[in-house]
């Protein structure tokens, strides 16, 4: 499955909608903006029906350096997380039969020739 880009989906907007596409292209880079805006501000954004963003502390831990094996000490940090909606997740999960079945081999078939 290919990646969608941001200029992907402010076409298929354009299409789906008839708006010009600068005038989306300019409201999805404000929404993407003050989304981040908002979560370095230590905020939650919950959009109903698709999912929340938030960002969430992670403990320090030791790791290693796998160039050249050396512990080291990663620091105390936030990490930016997202999570689905259960309306997101049950579509998902739904199409997963879909793409999940096995598709079936066509049957070997052998041509006996005389000689």
């Amino acid at each position: 499955m290919p990646n969608i880009t941001k200029q992907a989906l402010i076409q298929e907007i354009a299409k789906s909608t008839g708006f010009v596409r600068n005038d989306i292209k300019i409201v999805v880079e404000q929404f993407l903006d003050l989304l981040g805006e908002k979560l370095i501000e230590g905020n939650t954004i919950e959009i109903r029906g698709f999912g929340t963003f938030a960002c969430k502390p992670r403990k320090a831990r030791p790791a290693r350096n796998p160039r050249t094996g050396e512990t080291v000490q990663i620091e105390e940090r936030m990490v930016p997380t997202f999570k689905f909606s259960n309306d997101i997740k049950d579509k998902i999960n739904a199409l997963e039969g879909v793409i999940g079945e096995a598709v079936e081999e066509p049957e070997e078939v052998t041509i006996e020739s005389e000689i």
